[in-house]
C-alpha cells in the first residue's frame, strides 16, 4: 500500500495548498511546537500547554477550516490514511488488543469510513442556516440558525477501540470545521503511536495535532480553555474530565459506562436470540462500551436460552476460543486481574478459562452471582456474561429502573406491545431491538447515554451538531420602524403590544 499520499496522481496532503514540495521530503507543520524527542506534528508526554494551543487557534482565526472544501479535503484525507495503511492499523491493534485483522476492519477501520462517507455526502446540506419562524413582534425580519465551528477542540479517547474512538469524534469535529487536539490512550501505545506518526501526514497540521501521554497528560490538557472536550470512558474518570472543564466553562460531551441489560422475553426465536447476544457480547472480547453486560430472561425460558447460548459460543469459537484468531485479549493487566476477581463471584456456565500470559479470558456465561457480587453492581466489560431469570416483564422493567440509567438497552421479543412497555417505560442512552451493537453503526442514530452513562452525543449530524454552536441571527429591514414599540407605553400602546407578544 502507498505510504505517502502526496505521490497519488500529484495529490497533494490536505491543508498544504501551496507548498509543492513532496509530503516525505517536506518536514511536517506542528503550529511551531515540536516534541521533545525532536519529531513533528506530534506532541510527547512533556509537552508544554502553551505553545499547543497558540498556534492551532491561530489557524482558526484565519478562516482556513471554515469552507466545505477545506472539511471536505481533511475528511478524504483520513479515508486515504485508513485505507493506505490498513495493515499496519491491523497489527498495532492486534499488539494492543490481539484483534484480527477482520475484526480490526469490521469495529474500526470500516465503521470509519462509513461515518466519512455519511459525512461528505451531506456536509454540504449540514452547514446550510435553518430558517426558523419570526414573531409579529420582530416582523418585517428573517429568522435563521448559523452553524458555526466552535474553534479548537479535544477529544479524549479510550483504550478499547482505540482507533473507531479515536478518529470517530474527529469526523464530527472536523466536518463542523474545528481545529482538533486528539489524545489517544496510552493503554493502546502501539495504536497511539501510528496515530501519531500517520495523522500529520495526512492531516493538517496548522490545525490536527496529536499529543500522547498518561493520565497526568490528560489532566494538563484539561486545563486548556479548549471550546468543547469529547470524552470517551468510565464514570469515575468522566467526573473528573467535567469537573476540570468546568473550572473553564468548557463544554463536554461525556461518552461512559453503564450495565447494560439483555431483556428476553418469552416469545422469541431461541437460536437467533442467543446467536446475536453471543456475539454482540464477546465481540472484542466484551470490551465494548455499548456490549450486553447481563440478561434478564422469562424465567421460563432462562434454561432453554443457556443452552443455546453455550452452542452459539462453540459455533462461534470453537472447543478453545483461545485457538480461533476471531477473538481478542484483555487490554491490560490491570484490568485482566479485575475480571478475574469477577470470575468467582458467580457459578461459572460455560468459559472461565484464563492464561495471564496472553491475558486471554474464554468467553463465559455466569449464573447464581453470590450476594452483593460486583457482577450486580458493576460494568463487567469484559468476556463474563451474567444470566438472570425474572419473572415476567414487569420485573424486568422493575429490575432496570432501580438502577442506573444505562448506555444501551437490549430487547428480544416478537411482540410489538412488549417492546413498547420496554422502550416508553425505561431510560436508557440507546435501544435495539432483536439484535445487539448494530445501532451503533447507524450514522443516523444519535450515539450517547443518559444520566451516568453520559451526556450529548455525537456520530453522523448529531456529531456535526455537538461541535458546532447553533448561532441565533434575526435579520430586521430598515423600511419600516413603527414607532409601537418605543416609550411612552400608553394604554392603547400595550393593548396592541400585548396581541403582538
Amino acid at each position: 500500500m502507498a505510504k505517502n499520499p502526496a505521490k497519488k496522481s500529484g495529490a497533494k496532503p490536505a491543508g498544504s495548498s501551496s507548498n509543492t514540495t513532496p509530503a516525505k521530503n517536506r518536514p511536517a507543520k506542528s503550529g511551531g511546537v515540536k516534541s521533545v524527542d525532536g519529531k513533528s506534528g506530534a506532541f510527547t508526554p512533556a509537552f508544554r500547554a502553551g505553545p499547543l494551543l497558540e498556534p492551532l487557534r491561530k489557524s482558526f482565526a484565519s478562516g482556513v477550516t471554515r469552507p466545505l472544501r477545506w472539511r471536505l479535503a481533511q475528511l478524504e484525507a483520513m479515508a486515504r490514511m485508513l485505507q493506505e495503511n490498513e495493515g499496519e492499523f491491523g497489527r498495532a491493534l492486534q499488539a494492543d488488543l490481539g484483534k484480527s485483522p477482520f475484526e480490526t476492519y469490521l469495529g474500526e477501520v470500516g465503521f470509519i469510513l462509513a461515518e466519512i462517507r455519511h459525512a461528505r455526502h451531506r456536509l454540504h446540506r449540514w452547514m446550510r442556516p435553518t430558517r426558523t419562524s419570526t414573531p409579529l413582534m420582530a416582523l418585517p425580519g428573517r429568522s435563521r440558525i448559523v452553524y458555526e465551528p466552535k474553534g479548537v477542540v479535544l477529544v479524549l479517547a479510550p483504550w478499547n477501540f482505540p482507533l473507531q474512538l479515536s478518529l470517530g469524534p474527529m469526523v464530527g469535529g472536523l466536518a463542523a470545521g474545528n481545529c482538533v487536539v486528539l489524545k489517544p490512550s496510552e493503554l493502546a501505545p502501539a495504536t497511539s503511536g501510528l496515530l501519531a506518526r500517520l495523522i500529520p501526514r495526512y492531516l493538517s497540521t496548522d490545525c490536527v495535532a496529536v499529543v500522547e501521554g498518561d493520565a497526568k497528560t490528560a489532566q494538563g490538557l484539561l486545563a486548556l480553555p479548549f471550546d468543547h472536550v469529547l470524552f470517551t470512558g468510565n464514570g469515575r474518570v468522566g467526573r473528573l474530565v467535567l469537573e476540570a472543564a468546568a473550572k473553564n466553562l468548557i463544554p463536554v460531551t461525556l461518552e461512559l459506562d453503564g450495565k447494560s441489560p439483555v431483556v428476553v422475553a418469552a416469545d422469541v426465536h431461541l437460536k437467533t436470540a442467543a446467536r446475536r447476544i453471543v456475539w454482540g457480547k464477546f465481540f472484542n472480547a466484551g470490551q465494548t462500551c455499548i456490549g450486553p453486560d447481563y440478561v434478564l430472561a422469562d424465567h421460563r425460558i432462562a434454561a432453554d436460552l443457556l443452552d443455546e447460548m453455550k452452542q452459539a459460543m462453540e459455533e462461534m469459537y470453537g472447543a478453545d476460543p483461545g485457538q480461533t484468531p476471531d477473538y481478542c485479549r484483555i487490554g491490560h493487566p490491570a484490568h485482566y486481574q479485575r475480571l478475574v476477581s469477577l470470575l468467582k463471584e458467580g457459578v461459572v456456565a460455560a468459559g472461565g478459562q484464563c492464561d495471564p500470559a496472553t491475558r486471554y479470558i474464554a468467553p463465559t456465561l455466569l449464573t447464581d452471582p453470590r450476594p452483593g457480587s460486583r457482577l450486580l453492581t458493576e460494568e463487567v466489560f469484559g468476556p463474563l456474561l451474567l444470566l438472570l431469570p425474572v419473572e415476567d416483564m414487569e420485573a424486568a422493567i422493575r429490575y432496570i429502573n432501580d438502577r442506573p440509567k444505562p448506555l444501551a438497552l437490549y430487547v428480544f421479543s416478537r411482540s410489538k406491545a412488549t417492546v413498547r412497555q420496554l422502550v416508553t417505560r425505561t431510560s436508557s442512552g440507546s435501544v435495539c431491538v432483536n439484535d445487539t451493537l448494530l445501532q451503533a453503526v447507524v450514522s443516523g442514530l444519535p450515539w450517547g447515554g443518559i444520566g451516568p452513562s453520559g451526556m450529548g452525543a455525537y456520530h453522523g449530524h448529531h456529531g456535526f451538531l455537538t461541535f458546532s454552536h447553533k448561532k441565533a441571527v434575526l435579520t430586521k429591514t430598515h423600511w419600516l420602524d413603527l414607532p409601537l414599540r418605543y416609550p411612552p407605553y400608553s394604554l392603547l400602546k400595550q393593548k396592541w403590544l400585548r396581541r403582538f407578544l
